[in-house]
């Protein structure tokens, strides 16, 4: 019992410790999310990761809170979930409110507004650096890769919701025309599956 309070702890303070500076939304977890689960912490892979971010924009609500849920309810269950969605919003919720009790005396500060689009920029170099450590993982033959370069100029006509499930139809229908044409999809982690599956077959 008392590790499992230890390792709840763990996950609310390392939820805690990266919402107050994830500016931008979800996007911008990603590389701090990289450095504590994975790298620090190494209680998930970078695959695992990238899968929790593409599940999490999938349903409805905030990318930060589904992916920190995701990611809790895979280290400690439910009770893991419930302390990484605390984390996250404890932080977030004292500083909005904090921000939006001296909004007025605050928001026309030259040097406040000067630090905000500086704040802008940054966010973009972050959501940048966040889509090439996802496509590290996400992208790994002709076909992934061609599905990415079909969704990016389809995000600009289609909503979002519509490109994952566009994305994720593909996938289905790569899987099914793989397995007609003899091929094995691998399991992830299982080495001794037949290599040429339809995400590793180059096609």
């Amino acid at each position: 019992m008392k590790e499992l309070w230890k390792t709840l702890f763990q996950i609310f303070w390392t939820f805690f410790k990266i919402s107050p500076v994830t500016f931008g939304g979800g996007f911008a977890m990603i590389p701090l999310i990289e450095k504590e689960i994975v790298e620090k912490r190494k209680w998930l892979d970078s695959e695992e990761v990238a899968d929790v971010f593409a599940l999490s924009q999938s349903i409805p609500g905030a990318v930060a809170i589904n992916s920190a849920t995701f990611i809790g309810h895979r280290i400690g269950g439910v009770k893991g979930a419930l302390a990484a969605m605390m984390g996250v919003s404890v932080p977030t919720f004292l500083i909005v409110l904090a921000l939006g009790a001296s909004y007025l005396f605050i928001h026309d500060h030259p040097k406040l507004e000067a630090a905000f689009v500086s704040i802008r920029v940054t966010i973009v170099a972050i959501i940048v650096y966040a889509a090439i450590k996802i496509a590290k993982t996400a992208i790994v033959d002709k076909t992934t890769f061609c599905i990415m370069l079909a969704g990016v100029p389809a995000l600009f006509f289609v909503h979002p919701i519509v490109s994952i499930l566009l994305g994720a139809l593909t996938g289905v229908l790569v899987v099914f025309i793989k397995k007609k044409m003899g091929y094995q999809q691998k399991k992830k982690n299982d080495p001794a599956a037949n290599p040429d599956y339809f995400m590793g077959a180059g096609i």
